[in-house]
């Protein structure tokens, strides 16, 4: 980017993932103080500089003081387990060919919701200032041979989406039960709670921001 605006650019993301996590909606912010070329030509540009794996969308004027990481509002995730081998969707789902009750695991989606601890399903020696997170969203749904595992939060903790997958898995195959569940939550105990499902089935979604800091144009 520096070649491009002929000064050091530093760009801010709006968080990070794990390796193997994939993101469908991202957002990064860095401050010029005028544009090198126009939007279409710029984004041209810059696509043909970017890695193959990453393409970028859109090119949005935001005020001063806008940050792309701080400012948001709501973040999505969605976790993809495959029922079977299916070469064309391997690094991008989870295989996981064992029969699941998801009318259980969407009971348990129930007792996400809320402002609440969610300790026992961030990352062990993470540090937080705080794990009270509010998860506003939280279902289970099948498409033929995909499972779909739908979350919307303010904010998430280092791993928790995968740590949630991992201990809703369990509840799928009537290992852990709704009551277990509730206290796994509340014990605010990582070692309490399942495993983390690999990174390859995580997708960030969508990101939301507060529409003040967007300027009409670019």
């Amino acid at each position: 980017m520096a070649r491009i605006f002929r000064h050091d650019i530093d760009l801010i993301g709006c968080g990070r993932t794990d390796t193997g996590v994939h993101a469908k909606d991202f957002y990064a912010h860095f401050d010029t103080e005028t544009l090198p070329l126009d939007a279409v030509d710029l984004m041209y540009k810059l696509n043909s500089m970017l890695h193959p794996n990453i393409a970028l969308k859109r090119l949005l004027r935001v005020t001063d003081d806008a940050h792309a990481r701080f400012d948001a509002t709501e973040r999505s995730y969605a976790y993809l387990i495959t029922t079977q081998k299916d070469p064309f969707i391997t690094q991008f789902a989870y295989r996981f060919d064992v029969n699941l009750d998801l009318n259980a695991m969407n009971e348990a989606c129930k007792l996400l919701i809320g402002k609440k601890d969610f300790g026992c399903f961030c990352k062990s020696r993470a540090q937080n200032m705080t794990d009270i997170c509010d998860v506003r969203q939280a279902t289970w749904s099948q498409d033929g041979n995909v499972i779909r595992f739908n979350i919307s939060a303010d904010r998430f903790l280092r791993n928790m989406v995968r740590a949630i997958v991992g201990t809703m898995l369990d509840i799928g195959q009537g290992r852990t039960t709704l009551d277990e569940f509730s206290q796994i939550l509340a014990s605010g105990d990582r070692s309490e709670a399942g495993r983390s499902v690999p990174a390859h089935g995580l997708y960030l979604v969508r990101v939301q921001y507060p529409a003040h800091i967007f300027h009409p144009s670019l």
